[in-house]
């Protein structure tokens, strides 16, 4: 496998790599300080890095008071500008750098935009903090209303004013606005129009004093400002150097992308820092696209893209792979933030729990029917309609559990179940569906009613049809519904049996809950003690059992059924599943995200209590030819069964898949394109390996 393939090189998939830059300062001291916004830009280049957001009047330093009105510091400031533009010719990053400067006798706190060795624009600060600890309008006029203008600055005249965005011309996802510290904290930020202007990544240049909470209130506003604008957000604030007559610095960076935190330096370090993360500027646009409230708020502000000027430039960038700097999820269905873990578990258990309650409430249910296999999803189902009567006030014997015993069903299951059921004191039953199937197979002529060994489709579908028959009848004889026990993985692939199987139920509750989810649900209930400690253990048990339908004998050898032998690993399909209906990536750049996130088990992070053995590594053609069959299962197959699903809840932001809610498509489809455009994408070597030898 060749890694020149244009498959492993990030900017082929949307990538742009930025970095917040806190360079090594001095109070007013110009030469020094270009010094060090110069060693950043050597280290950015060296990272690979295509675009630099350095702290606010990175030159002049920030809290200079009156000294910024001095012509000598101004005039060495335009030096240091001509210096930098000098140097910045043999470097590749592009260079967003703070500094004072003169337009009609009048002094701006500006951005300057520089890439290889030219200066693309200016962009002076709009609202000007005159309050507390700031006097910014004793010195600076403010930049609001400054459109279509122009400002020579050392040696060129360049495009001035809050009018502008600057894009790439041979990168189209590199697409940035600039706005500086107090612009950001305006109830309407001018970066917001940049963003409705076409800016897929804000700049923020900030000096921002650090006090007690400050750094908090600065996440805050990134964070808004990424997630509102659907955009990137760099942030760079001044550090250690700036003067501490009456303030100090923390120097903190920060990226985030549509409201997620990417990366943050380390505050109050003394030397030089580069925070440095790549930008996923495709999925911002996707996201925009599939956002009609965002094209609505451009037209609304009066359409800034046909006003805005766009500065164009060729962008200088290392091709080929450079890695992937950003963390990748491995599981993005499941809970990823340590602080938040416990709240987020509770929150998606119980967002199950209360759609059942009500669903319970406005039918009048007098019990509640579900199959329990001692597999995962019946199990989760059960814990959740076991707290569902909790929290009603009604007794768990309203819930009614039946397993029933096919020609696979192990022991091991079978156990589980009638112990699950005991532990949580329901009412408890098992029904045989052995002979009623064997009946049915010999009705039609299947030839295992023959004592053939015949376990195909229609074997399997007899025994999940029966089950589903059953417990519908036994809804309508007890006064209940059927809760369905089918997960939100299963019915991405199409694996159920439609119609009069365990395709339909009453209510599905698991519907919008992916297996990977479930499993962790599963863990975060025994951890947190929701139930006895008879109850743990069967979930422990359950978790530990190799997930299959048992609707097939075991083999000569023992080895039981096992559902991802046939439809591939559901930590994969789940994480297809999540970047395809969440995002539309394309399947080639699905597999790239995927590579980098499963290919070694020891990198990255885990979700906090993930057990050891279960942390596995996949090569780029393991998972290529898995993505492949999720595509023809997901696009070519499976659509007809979840146009007519039942009702359900969505519980997780990255989608569900009822066409009442996240997804609808056609159930006649074909998977063609998504297919193709994984094994073009693929070097060849892999897709050979997946797909066959190409066509001579």
């Amino acid at each position: 496998m060749t890694e020149a393939h244009p498959f492993f090189d990030m900017h082929e998939h949307g990538f742009v790599r930025v970095a917040t830059a806190t360079p090594c300062s001095r109070t007013a001291d110009v030469p020094y300080n270009t010094k060090g916004v110069l060693a950043e830009a050597a280290k950015a280049h060296a990272a690979n890095v295509d675009l630099v957001v350095y702290p606010e009047l990175t030159l002049s330093s920030y809290a200079i008071d009156d000294l910024l009105l001095q012509n000598a510091i101004l005039e060495r400031v335009e030096t240091a500008l001509a210096e930098v533009v000098a140097a910045s010719a043999e470097l590749d990053p592009v260079l967003v750098i703070g500094a004072p400067l003169r337009r009609a006798d009048k002094l701006y706190n500006c951005a300057v935009v520089i890439a290889r060795g030219q200066i693309l624009g200016v962009v002076p600060k709009s609202f000007l903090p005159n309050y507390r600890e700031f006097y910014e309008k004793r010195h600076f006029a403010h930049g609001r209303g400054c459109t279509d203008l122009w400002i020579d600055v050392a040696g060129a005249e360049v495009p001035f004013g809050t009018d502008l965005v600057f894009g790439a011309a041979n990168l189209p996802g590199f697409r940035f606005g600039v706005e500086i510290c107090e612009d950001f904290w305006a109830p309407v930020p001018p970066g917001m129009q940049a963003a409705l202007a076409g800016a897929l990544i804000l700049c923020n240049l900030s000096a921002s004093p650090v006090t007690i909470g400050r750094a908090d209130d600065r996440h805050l506003h990134c964070r808004s400002s990424a997630a509102r604008a659907i955009a990137a957000y760099v942030y760079s604030a001044s550090g250690h150097g700036e003067s501490t007559t009456d303030l100090a610095w923390d120097g903190q960076g920060v990226v985030y992308e549509m409201g997620t935190l990417l990366a943050q330096s380390e505050r109050f370090d003394r030397s030089g820092e580069l925070t440095i993360v790549d930008i996923d500027t495709e999925k911002l646009a996707a996201e925009r696209m599939r956002n009609q409230t965002f094209a609505d708020a451009a037209e609304w502000a009066g359409r800034p893209e046909d006003t805005y000027r766009r500065v164009e430039f060729e962008h200088a960038y290392a091709a080929g792979d450079i890695g992937l700097m950003r963390p990748v999820a491995r599981f993005p269905f499941v809970p990823d933030r340590p602080e938040k873990l416990d709240e987020d578990c509770y929150e998606a258990f119980n967002i199950q729990v209360d759609a059942l309650m009500r669903r319970m409430q406005s039918t009048g249910a007098k019990s509640l029917i579900i199959g329990i296999s001692g597999g995962l999803d019946s199990t989760h189902a059960l814990i959740v309609a076991a707290k569902a009567c909790d929290r009603l006030g009604l007794p768990r014997t309203t819930i009614r559990g039946y397993t029933m015993p096919g020609f696979g069903t192990s022991e091991g299951t079978k156990s589980n179940a009638h112990r699950l059921m005991r532990a949580l004191e329901i009412t408890s039953g098992e029904i045989d569906i052995r002979p009623a199937a064997h009946k049915m197979l010999e009705d039609i002529g299947h030839a295992f009613a023959n004592g053939e060994p015949v376990h195909d489709v229609t074997f399997e579908n007899v025994q999940a049809g029966l089950r589903t028959d059953y417990l519908f009848r036994l809804a309508g004889q007890h006064g209940g519904f059927v809760v369905g026990t089918g997960d939100l993985s299963e019915l991405a692939l199409g694996w159920c049996t439609y119609g009069v199987g365990d395709h339909m139920s009453h209510y599905g509750v698991n519907a919008g809950v992916p297996k990977t989810l479930i499993q962790y649900l599963i863990r975060w209930v025994i951890a947190t003690g929701q139930f006895t400690d008879a109850c743990a253990e069967v979930l422990a048990s359950v978790l530990d059992t190799e997930i299959s339908p048992e609707l097939v004998p075991p083999g000569a050898d023992g080895q039981v059924q096992s559902t991802e032998s046939l439809v591939g690993p559901y930590e994969l399909n789940d994480f297809f599943l999540h970047h395809i209906i969440r995002f539309g990536q394309r399947p080639s750049k699905v597999a790239f995200l995927a590579w980098h996130a499963w290919k070694d088990a020891a990198v990255g992070m885990w979700p906090a209590g993930f057990p050891q053995g279960g942390k596995n590594a996949y090569d780029l053609a393991t998972i290529a030819g898995w993505l492949d069959k999720f595509c023809a299962r997901f696009f070519g197959f499976s659509q007809f069964k979840r146009s007519a699903l039942p009702n359900g809840p969505k519980v997780s932001s990255a989608g569900a898949l009822s066409p009442r809610g996240d997804w609808r498509a056609p159930s006649d489809a074909v998977a063609t394109v998504w297919r193709e455009e994984l094994r073009d994408g693929l070097p060849r070597d892999v897709a050979s390996e997946v797909f066959g030898p190409p066509d001579p």
